[in-house]
C-alpha cells in the first residue's frame, strides 16, 4: 500500500480537493482527509489498472508496479485494502454527520458505475474497435472524468457549498478530467518511460479509444485546450480565491509528466 500510495506522483486529485475547498473561501486544510480518500481511491485504481489482466504494465510513477514488486496477490489485495481505507478515512474525518455522509455518497458513486470503474470495463471493451467521438468521450468522462469532477465537489462539500456552486464546481471538474485525459493520451504518444515514469505506445498498440486516435495529435492538444476554457467558465463563478484551482486545471494539459 505504502509503496504505490507514497511514491512520487502529481497528487493532482487530492489538490483540486484542496483547491476548490479555497475556492468558496474555506480554509483548505480543513479538506485535507478527503483529498487524502481521493488520493487512495485513485491508488487503488492504479494498482488494478496496471495489473497483467488489464493493461500489464510494468512501470508506474517512475519505478516497477506493485505487482512487478511485491507479486499479482499482494498487488490486487493492496488495492483492495487502499480503497477500503478511503472510506474509513473519510467517513471519520472532521465534519459534520451529514458532509461526512455526503462526501462518502459522492466518492462512492464517482469510483463505481457509472464513473471509474464503469469507464474501465468500457475502455478494455473497446480495444480494438473502430476510433469514435462518442465512445472516446464517455470512456474519459467515467475513467477519469469521474474522480476528478468528485474531487472538486468533495472540497465544495467541506466548504458548505450550496447547490449552484456545486454544480460549477462539478461542471469545472467534468471539464477538467476530459482535458487530463486528452494530455495523457497525447503523452502516450509524443513522451518517452523515462520521463513519464510509465509506459508510452501502449494505447496504439491496443488500439485504444483515445483522442489521438480519432483526431491526430494536434486536433486532439486542440481539444484539450477547449475543454480547459470552459472549465475555467465553471470557476470563474466561485465566490473564493479562484487562482490555485484555475492553475491546476490549466496543468491538466501544460504538464509534461
Amino acid at each position: 500500500m505504502r509503496w504505490s500510495a507514497l511514491a512520487p506522483g502529481k497528487r493532482l486529485r487530492p489538490a483540486l480537493v484542496m483547491a476548490s475547498c479555497e475556492a468558496l473561501g474555506c480554509d483548505p486544510t480543513h479538506s485535507l482527509d478527503v483529498a487524502c480518500a481521493v488520493e487512495m481511491v485513485h491508488c487503488f485504481s492504479l494498482i488494478h489498472d496496471d495489473l497483467p489482466a488489464i493493461d500489464d504494465d510494468d512501470l508506474r510513477r517512475g519505478r516497477p508496479t506493485c505487482h512487478v514488486k511485491f507479486g499479482e496477490a499482494l498487488a490486487i489485495l493492496a488495492g483492495d485494502a487502499l480503497f477500503a481505507l478511503a472510506f474509513r478515512v473519510a467517513a471519520n474525518m472532521k465534519a459534520s454527520a451529514e458532509a461526512r455522509a455526503d462526501a462518502v455518497s459522492v466518492l462512492a458513486g464517482a469510483a463505481g458505475t457509472p464513473g471509474l470503474v464503469a469507464g474501465e470495463v468500457l475502455d478494455i471493451l473497446a480495444e480494438g474497435t473502430e476510433p469514435n467521438l462518442e465512445a472516446v468521450q464517455q470512456i474519459h468522462a467515467w475513467k477519469t472524468g469521474s474522480l476528478i469532477s468528485a474531487s472538486c465537489v468533495l472540497g465544495g462539500i467541506i466548504a458548505g457549498a450550496d447547490a449552484e456552486q456545486r454544480q460549477h464546481l462539478s461542471e469545472a471538474g467534468r471539464w477538467a478530467g476530459q482535458a487530463f485525459q486528452i494530455a495523457d493520451d497525447v503523452l502516450n504518444e509524443t513522451s518517452t518511460a523515462d520521463h513519464l515514469g510509465k509506459a508510452v505506445g501502449s494505447d496504439r498498440e491496443k488500439s485504444k479509444q483515445t483522442y489521438p486516435a480519432l483526431m491526430g495529435l494536434e486536433a486532439a492538444k486542440a481539444a484539450g485546450e477547449e475543454c480547459v476554457e470552459r472549465a475555467v467558465e465553471h470557476v470563474q463563478r466561485l465566490p473564493g480565491p479562484k487562482e490555485a484551482l484555475q492553475s491546476l486545471i490549466r496543468y491538466s494539459v501544460d504538464r509534461t509528466l
